[in-house]
């Protein structure tokens, strides 16, 4: 099955571009779309060749186990949202420059730093390989973990954070939507923090499946390895504004995309705030790329009414239009 013969160009004037983080990968991802359009199949070659790691096999065959891995996951999603975009561009089908703005959760604002033209495929690539393969080390030098937080206003939970910290690292990770916030840190601190949002009213409070507390100063050596790869790759300013995981706000050169892609590792992703920067410029419409569904159940709780479409099989991509 390929793509629609008369499909037209997307009208992205006034939608935004988002793209998955690291929790979007499943083993399969982007089958449908490889199947439709056998030239992504090139994107994967590439990244395998590029990194020496099995992500072509990991994303098509897996076991999850593999394709979980920090160093495995990162650079897979992002070889899979670039190729999918490329294709679409390729065939018309869509004008990045054209779109209102771009953001992408933690690792996804590569992949839309990247369609935004601030860097090639094989920079991205590498800049999200050593990214990857940092966070797995400071992870596996490290114990630590991360949990959902659900129910729970934000003020109690960083006083729940506070109060665990004496016992070590531990703080907010991700402030994705309202009623839910991630927070991760070393294993003793972080079980503390557990039981003090619980005692505060969390509604739910959820170990995540990750390698170690993204986003918290458990992740200093990887901010530290991720800074020297940035400022060996050459960044142009993004065609389209693009918003930081970091303040919530656009970049607005490539010396603060360095700062701030560096400082996103040990920073707490602001997904709830970058959102709503994007609301404040009037933009309604929405377009999440491949893979997964996830930020479209963090959009709604965002903004109920705002429109949002995705893009995950090339059928869904023909119905969003």
């Amino acid at each position: 099955m390929g793509l629609h013969p008369d499909a037209l160009v997307r009208d992205l004037s006034g939608s935004a571009l988002l793209f998955p983080g690291q929790g979007a990968q499943a083993v399969g991802m982007g089958a449908a779309w490889g199947n439709a359009v056998p030239e992504i199949a090139r994107f994967f070659e590439k990244a395998e060749a590029a990194t020496g790691l099995p992500i072509g096999r990991a994303c098509a065959e897996g076991p999850a186990d593999l394709l979980n891995r920090t160093d495995v996951a990162q650079p897979a999603l992002f070889t899979l949202g670039a190729a999918v975009a490329a294709a679409l561009v390729s065939r018309g089908e869509i004008v990045p420059a054209k779109a209102a703005a771009a953001a992408g959760l933690s690792l996804g604002e590569y992949t839309a730093l990247h369609v935004a033209g601030s860097f090639s495929f094989e920079d991205g690539l590498r800049l999200v390989a050593e990214r990857g393969r940092a966070m797995q080390e400071a992870s596996e030098a490290k114990p630590s973990g991360m949990s959902s937080v659900i129910g729970l206003e934000a003020d109690a939970i960083e006083e729940a954070c506070r109060e665990a910290s004496v016992g070590g690292i531990v703080s907010v990770a991700n402030r994705n939507s309202p009623g839910q916030v991630v927070i991760g840190g070393e294993i003793g601190p972080l079980e503390e923090a557990e039981r003090r949002c619980k005692e505060k009213g969390a509604r739910r409070v959820v170990r995540l499946a990750v390698a170690g507390a993204f986003h918290t100063e458990c992740m200093r050596p990887a901010e530290e390895a991720l800074a020297s790869a940035l400022e060996a790759t050459a960044i142009s300013p993004p065609r389209i504004p693009v918003f930081s995981n970091v303040t919530g706000a656009v970049h607005d050169s490539p010396g603060t995309i360095r700062e701030a892609l560096a400082r996103q590792v040990c920073s707490p992703v602001l997904w709830e705030a970058s959102v709503r920067g994007l609301l404040g410029r009037g933009i309604r419409s929405f377009l999440e790329m491949p893979p997964g569904t996830v930020l479209r159940g963090l959009l709604r709780k965002i903004d109920g009414e705002a429109s949002v479409a995705g893009a995950d099989t090339p059928e869904e991509w023909q119905e969003a239009g």
